[in-house]
Order: structure tokens, then C-alpha cells, then sequence
């Protein structure tokens, strides 16, 4: 386990990026803490790969300050760096080399002696079951050995900070549940994790604390439990193609509610009260579940299609 301190690893202030007239994120803050899976989520353009290019030094600020391990990154960038372990969305693998060089290759760039480099790269393959196909070029994985790769040659290094981009997108259901078990292990390390995603399942099973980035900015923030009791409640009534009187009555009585196409979501903490709802206008069409995560999602940045 890694030594715990107060001092947070990373702190985004008012972090600002334009495209000329354009402002992708438009002052956004937030810290992460050692230790901790802090989620940064949001809609297609919303700002989220943005931040993290900007983390990592990829595109430099507009405005606002980013200091990942008490340091700036517009004047500490190689020295941060190197403590880094990033993830991105797209894959970078060299189709020119093995599983195994892509990850020798990699260790080269932060100088880790060969010896040491062939030592950790044995392990990571061996970690995340990989250790089979160490001779194959990685065009030769499938989508889930890849991605299992990506995050062994993040790794290699062995960061303080690991930077997932959408670590999952694409993923059958068997190749995310093997990448899942791996990250949790990571976690349970002690390695502190920035994590960006679209799956509202996997913010929650992994994140200690995330805020929600919607238009450049954040609407909201902190662990998803405290986040789905603020702005979704306890249960859900989900109800097709909901009567009148039914709209009228949860309209007049307060209730949260969402209009979703043709369904009517109303929210609550009063379990009874919901299930007496149900009972004296949808019994048959009422749907009764727990409150998730991508309920909070959206609410706060809406359910139309966004390009």
C-alpha cells in the first residue's frame, strides 16, 4: 500500500481550453486525493478529454492552473511525467512490434534498465493474463487482450497517478469484467486512479468521488451514493405511456419527475409512498427500481442524442 498524505495529487483550478471562439472547458475544478478513483464524466463533448490532455500536457491551458504532485504542469511537465501513467482512449500500440517489445519499447522512454524493464514487463503480462501471447504482434489480440495491454504498458512504470480514458468502450461483456478485476486490484494497491467513462455501472463500482462534466463545466460533484440521495432519491417509478391524471397528480403533489419520450421517471426517498403511487394510477405499467448513478447522469445533463 502506498503512503497516504493529505496533500491531494492532483488539483484542476479553473481550468480553462479554447479552440479560438470556442471554450471546451470553461473553468472546471477539482482534486483527487492518494489513493482514491476519482470519475470525471460527462456527455460527448462535454469537456472531458480535454481536461485529461491537459493533465497529462498534452494541450496546454488556455487560462487556470493544473499541479499534479504539488507541481505545474506548464513548467514541471517532464517531471510529472514521468510519475504518469496514461490510458488513452484510442489505441497506440505499435503494430510493428510483439505484446511483449510494445511493452520493452515503452519502459525505454523512462530509461528503466533492460534487465528490470524484461522483469516488470514478465509481470504485467503475467498480471493481466496476457503471459501466452507475448511473442504475437497485437494485431493478432483480441479487442479485450489489447485494451489489457494499453494498461500493462501504461503501468510499466510503475506511476502514482494512472489516467484511464474510457478504459472499456467496445468491450464484449467477459473482455470488461476481466479488465474490471484487474483495475480493482490496481485499486486495492493503493493506486490513485482519474478515470473518464460513458458506463454509469462502472463510475459507480470503481469511483470513491466523481463530478459530472456537462458544456465545459461542473454540474456536479462527489461520491455516487451522496450524489444519486441529492438529485435522484432512494427508488424510481418508471412508468410507459403514463395517463393524465398521473402526470397531473405527481405535477401538483412535487414529485422529481422526467419526462424520457413517452415514460414518466418519478423519484423518491418514501418507498410506500412511491408503491401507493403506483398501486392508485399504473399497476400493471408501473415500473419500481432502485435510484442508479445514470439516473443523476441524466438529470443533470439531459436524455436528448447529442452529436
Amino acid at each position: 500500500m502506498r503512503e497516504t498524505t493529505s496533500a491531494p495529487v492532483l488539483e484542476v483550478t479553473g481550468a480553462r481550453k479554447n479552440f479560438g471562439t470556442f471554450t471546451a472547458v470553461d473553468g472546471v475544478s477539482f482534486s483527487v486525493a492518494r489513493g482514491e478513483c476519482f470519475g470525471l464524466l460527462g456527455p460527448n463533448g462535454a469537456g472531458k478529454t480535454t481536461t485529461i490532455r491537459m493533465i497529462y500536457g498534452f494541450s496546454p491551458l488556455s487560462g487556470g492552473n493544473i499541479r499534479v504532485f504539488g507541481l505545474d504542469v506548464a513548467t514541471a511537465f517532464r517531471r510529472i511525467r514521468a510519475r504518469l501513467g496514461v490510458c488513452q482512449q484510442a489505441n497506440t500500440l505499435d503494430p510493428d512490434l510483439s505484446v511483449l517489445e510494445n511493452l520493452l519499447v515503452f519502459a525505454a522512454y523512462f530509461r528503466i534498465p533492460k534487465r528490470e524493464a524484461l522483469s516488470r514487463a514478465e509481470s504485467l503480462l503475467s498480471f493481466f493474463a496476457l503471459e501466452g501471447k507475448k511473442r504475437l504482434s497485437y494485431e493478432e489480440l483480441s479487442g479485450g487482450m489489447a485494451r489489457r495491454l494499453m494498461l500493462a504498458r501504461a503501468i510499466i512504470n510503475k506511476p502514482d497517478l494512472l489516467i484511464l480514458d474510457e478504459p472499456t468502450t467496445g468491450l464484449d461483456p467477459q473482455s470488461r469484467n476481466t479488465l474490471w478485476d484487474r483495475l480493482l486490484d490496481l485499486k486495492r494497491q493503493g493506486l490513485t486512479i482519474l478515470l473518464t467513462t460513458h458506463a454509469m455501472e462502472e463510475a459507480e463500482r470503481f469511483c470513491d468521488r466523481l463530478c459530472i462534466v456537462d458544456h465545459g463545466r461542473v454540474t456536479t460533484e462527489g461520491d455516487p451514493r451522496g450524489l444519486i440521495a441529492r438529485h435522484a432519491g432512494r427508488h424510481v417509478l418508471e412508468v410507459e405511456s403514463p395517463g393524465e391524471d398521473f402526470v397531473e397528480t405527481v405535477a401538483r403533489e412535487a414529485w422529481r419527475f422526467d419526462r424520457s419520450g413517452r415514460r414518466l421517471l418519478v423519484y423518491g426517498d418514501d418507498r410506500a409512498a412511491l408503491l401507493a403511487l403506483r398501486e392508485r394510477f399504473c399497476p400493471e405499467l408501473g415500473m419500481f427500481r432502485p435510484a442508479t448513478l445514470e439516473d443523476v447522469f441524466l438529470r443533470l445533463t439531459g436524455r436528448e442524442l447529442r452529436e
